[in-house]
């Protein structure tokens, strides 16, 4: 599957764009703020009908189409390869003041939850260093992508939790003023039904980008270091750590190749989660809050026992989200069958020599690639010869070539 045609309304810089997409390797290049990574946030954007920079989708709309008495931003790419043969989705303020998304698959209007895992999407970004070292919600976000590409009842499911999360936290808070605890047990039921079946899925999704991040991280850093992924839940599924986010001691001191993630069925995650439950019910009823679940949980990156999360040199964290996303490309190939088109944007700016030749070498395969770069220098003449190159002027694409 590739993306042929993007065509672009009133998003970001782009007023409208008409751009003819090749397969295998396209280079954009261009100077900062010119609209290079606004490309490939639309790209990204048709695939999950959600921006990885944007607070707010209102900020998609170019400011120009504000002034119009219809604002509206539309994006729709043309697809090669399957049944999947053309995207489109429109961003229209309501009278109320939210902005609705109109999706249409193949012509036909579908919701956001029909599209998601349809267009198999991976991005890396600079900003994706805060994934590593930031808080635990981007990554948990990244997660809850990343399933929702290889497990299509991944969304439906995350999206049922989060209704019952809310209806929970209602009936905590008026708890707090006096009522029947028998009431909580309908939804802790409903809780741990829906929220067991999301962490198996992430357990299983850990489990295996570890592994293929693992050897990819090796290769990137001259086998100097040990990369290990870890899923950290608010349930004891360590084995019986006190606190339920906190890694067991000993694990920080051995290898990260000796450190075990626990492989457990949705059946026994649901009694850890009752369990915890029961815990932490007193705590929960004062606060008002469920403190328990996949909404409370992280993904982890330790390097020799080392939480990158919380130690480590932005190169290390930049590296490490580097693996992350090409082990991303392989978990995505190896679960569906497909390969998914990689998105990467400055990708060769602050690497040395030999990750840019590994990194080089790792793409040269896939089905369809589109980096961004504001200089050349970083590209071999041979790789430059056989990629599509175009050059980004603001907001404006023409493509050009080197002797």
């Amino acid at each position: 599957m590739r993306l042929k045609h993007l065509s672009l309304t009133n998003f970001r810089n782009y007023l409208r764009l008409e751009l003819d997409l090749p397969p295998q390797i396209t280079l954009l290049q261009g100077g900062n703020a010119q609209g290079k990574t606004n490309l490939l946030e639309a790209i990204y954007y048709l695939s999950a009908a959600s921006s990885p920079q944007a607070e707010a989708d209102h900020q998609l709309i170019n400011w120009r189409a504000w002034e119009e008495d219809l604002p509206f931003a539309r994006l729709t790419t043309d697809i090669e390869g399957g049944s999947l043969r053309r995207l489109e989705i429109t961003l229209l303020p309501s009278p109320q003041g939210s902005l609705r998304k109109e999706i249409k698959i193949n012509g036909v209007k579908r919701r956001v939850a029909d599209l998601l895992g349809l267009l198999k999407v991976v991005i890396f970004l600079p900003d994706d260093v805060g994934l590593i070292a930031g808080s635990p919600s981007p990554r948990r976000r990244y997660l809850n992508a990343l399933i929702s590409q290889v497990d299509r009842a991944y969304p439906r499911a995350l999206q049922e939790y989060e209704r019952v999360l809310i209806q929970r936290n209602y009936l905590l808070r008026r708890l707090r003023e006096g009522g029947d605890l028998s009431q909580l047990e309908f939804w802790d039921e409903r809780l741990v039904e829906r929220g067991s079946r999301l962490i198996a899925a992430r357990l299983r999704a850990v489990s295996a980008l570890n592994d293929l991040a693992q050897e990819i991280h090796r290769h990137l850093t001259g086998g100097e270091e040990d990369l290990r992924l870890f899923y950290k839940s608010s349930l004891p599924l360590e084995g019986g750590a006190k606190s339920p986010y906190q890694l067991p001691l000993d694990m920080l001191h051995h290898p990260a190749s000796q450190m075990v993630q626990p492989h457990l069925p949705a059946e026994e995650i649901a009694n850890l989660f009752h369990q915890r439950l029961r815990e932490r019910r007193r705590q929960e009823i004062e606060r008002g809050v469920t403190l328990v679940g996949p909404h409370r949980d992280d993904l982890r990156f330790f390097i020799g026992g080392m939480d990158l999360t919380i130690y480590g040199s932005r190169g290390q964290h930049r590296t490490c989200a580097l693996s992350l996303k090409l082990a991303q490309v392989g978990l995505v190939r190896s679960q569906t069958g497909e390969r998914p088109i990689l998105l990467l944007d400055d990708v060769m700016s602050e690497l040395d020599l030999a990750r840019r030749e590994y990194l080089r070498a790792s793409i040269g395969g896939e089905e369809q690639v589109i980096i961004t770069a504001t200089e050349l220098a970083p590209f071999p003449p041979d790789f430059l010869r056989r990629a599509a190159l175009f050059r980004i002027v603001e907001g404006r694409v023409e493509p050009f070539s080197v002797p």
